[in-house]
């Protein structure tokens, strides 16, 4: 059966996982994906970097790292997230750590369909996807 799975590879609390995935499965669908096999990764800092250094050849931490498999009709990925980052950048934007999670995982996702950040004005689409589908599912997953 294909299914988004969730590792925690540290002392990470996820609050609401079952809500978290499920609001990611309908992310997903309505960004016209099939839903295959989705693995999330929630890491430390220093275990990101290394991927990053040892994947993408870059010498800076980051909060989500995305490895796209998909296909043309379903979404295939691993998604590697720093807590640590997660946590800061939550209390930095004056978030919650589940909002801050799911903007994350969201911006993962995004990247599995085209969406870009590599330039002033993809970050800026790419944001207001992100904050589009975070409105989206707050009432209806009592995510947020």
């Amino acid at each position: 059966m294909k299914k988004i799975t969730l590792q925690v590879q540290n002392q990470f609390l996820v609050q609401k996982q079952e809500q978290l995935l499920s609001w990611l499965t309908d992310c997903v669908l309505l960004l016209d994906k099939q839903i295959g096999d989705i693995h999330i990764a929630l890491m430390s800092d220093d275990e990101l970097l290394a991927l990053n250094q040892q994947y993408l050849d870059r010498q800076d931490y980051t909060d989500v790292i995305t490895f796209d498999y998909s296909t043309a009709k379903t979404m295939n990925c691993d998604i590697a997230v720093s807590t640590d980052r997660v946590s800061e950048n939550a209390t930095h934007e004056g978030v919650g750590v589940e909002n801050e999670l799911a903007r994350v995982l969201i911006h993962g996702v995004l990247h599995c369909v085209g969406y870009s950040d590599k330039t002033t004005t993809d970050k800026q689409i790419m944001r207001k996807k992100e904050d589009e589908m975070l409105k989206r599912f707050h009432v209806e997953h009592k995510l947020l």
